[in-house]
């Protein structure tokens, strides 16, 4: 079996997840006009989608990723040294986002350049947790999932980097904006849905006490997500309808059959309910909301213009932001847990603050529907509402981390993960 990283490393990323997050959201207060005026390339909604997308994703999904994966994949991670550096990597993400919105050259290369090296030191120890998944026994999770999680975050990665470098121009016959939204789609469908479901089949039945999903032969769902993708990225990228809504039934569809074998299990859990399963379900509302007004551009007379900032909003925030919170805080109680040190530990529920955890649940469920309504229907205050129960959700998430944290051991050796 391999074990999870030092809970200083998690420590460490998830303080730059929540920073990056509260960030994100006191921008989105300023950006709600704009949101609501339609005018998504405005440096304030730019950079608040960007504060999101890089500096709260890649920290929080690396800390998720590092305390499952070794024990999904038994396998250690190699590099446990070279792993202190990684969150001085990824916290280069806001500054890497305020040189994209304000189209500063001289501030975006160098910080994305550290935000490389730190996310490819990610890559590097995914892939070798999954190259290295031991033949002939039971694992947990699928190593093919992984890997196509981590060649999705490559490709959204050089194809961020290729974006802002041509600026508006057209690239290869394809306008910025579509490239732009082939880009969010890669990251948040290819690297983040894609984790979750590779994940997820075995964590939410363990976070609820609930049975575990059956044995499969085959990853079928990953697959079939994941060649859904290209075929709506390319749908995008060419402005071709039929690929598009063609790729878009295919995703929906493997999300579909996820949704319908996961339910039944998680419906016998023996748990009351935490905030992973509470923003798992509003996440997957959200993402039905998102396809809805997808399918609505691509199939009607929907104005992208006018669709487009909810649609973000719904995906981005709603979606992708929203499931890596709700699971930041449960598996920071966990890493400490499981970090202790010999001797009696304390139970779970001492560690983790359930109800905050729901109260921040709610807050950001409402916030993100009122943001996407404003945004949606041009309601500069309904939009700015959101924004600021996304920012009370923000300041519950990081108080109720901030308390499960004080709770960790007060000596700096610990035993070996159990």
């Amino acid at each position: 079996m391999g074990g999870p990283v030092a809970l200083g490393v998690f420590g460490a990323l998830a303080f730059v997840a929540l920073v990056a997050w509260l960030a994100g959201a006191l921008l989105l207060v300023v950006a709600a006009p704009q949101l609501a005026a339609h005018d998504l390339l405005a440096w304030q909604p730019v950079l608040a989608a960007h504060l999101v997308a890089l500096g709260l994703l890649p920290p929080a999904v690396t800390a998720a990723a590092f305390h499952l994966l070794p024990v999904m994949l038994r396998n250690d991670l190699r590099r446990p040294r070279l792993l202190r550096l990684v969150p001085i990597g990824l916290a280069s993400g806001p500054v890497a986002a305020v040189g994209i919105s304000r189209n500063l050259p001289f501030l975006l290369w160098p910080s994305a350049a550290l935000l490389t090296c730190g996310l490819a030191v990610v890559l590097v120890e995914l892939v070798g947790l999954a190259v290295r998944a031991p033949r002939g026994r039971t694992l947990v999770t699928s190593r093919v999932g992984v890997l196509l999680v981590c060649a999705h975050v490559l490709a959204a990665l050089v194809l961020g980097a290729v974006v802002f470098a041509h600026g508006d121009r057209s690239s290869l016959g394809v306008t910025h904006d579509r490239w732009v939204l082939v880009h969010l789609h890669l990251a948040v469908l290819g690297w983040l849905t894609l984790l979750i479901v590779t994940v997820a089949r075995t964590l939410g039945p363990m976070l609820a006490l609930a049975p575990a999903a059956p044995p499969r032969r085959l990853p079928l769902t990953e697959l079939v997500l994941s060649g859904g993708l290209w075929l709506l990225v390319a749908g995008i990228a060419l402005g071709a309808p039929v690929l598009e809504v063609a790729g878009a039934a295919a995703v929906i569809g493997a999300l579909v059959g996820f949704a319908a074998r996961m339910a039944p299990l998680l419906a016998r859990r023996r748990l009351p309910l935490e905030a992973p399963l509470a923003h798992l379900a509003v996440g997957a509302v959200f993402l039905v909301q998102a396809a809805i007004l997808g399918l609505a551009v691509a199939t009607t007379e929907v104005s992208p213009g006018r669709a487009l900032g909810a649609y973000v909003v719904l995906l981005l925030v709603g979606f992708a932001g929203g499931m890596t919170l709700g699971h930041l805080g449960k598996l920071l109680s966990l890493s400490i847990w499981v970090w202790w040190p010999p001797g009696p530990r304390p139970k779970q529920e001492d560690l983790y603050p359930r109800r905050l955890w729901l109260v921040e649940a709610s807050a950001f469920a409402v916030g993100v529907e009122l943001l996407a309504l404003g945004a949606l229907a041009g309601a500069g205050a309904v939009a700015r509402a959101g924004a600021v129960l996304l920012v009370l959700a923000a300041v519950l998430a990081a108080t109720a981390s901030a308390r499960t944290w004080s709770r960790r051991p007060g000596r700096t050796e610990y035993a070996a993960p159990l």
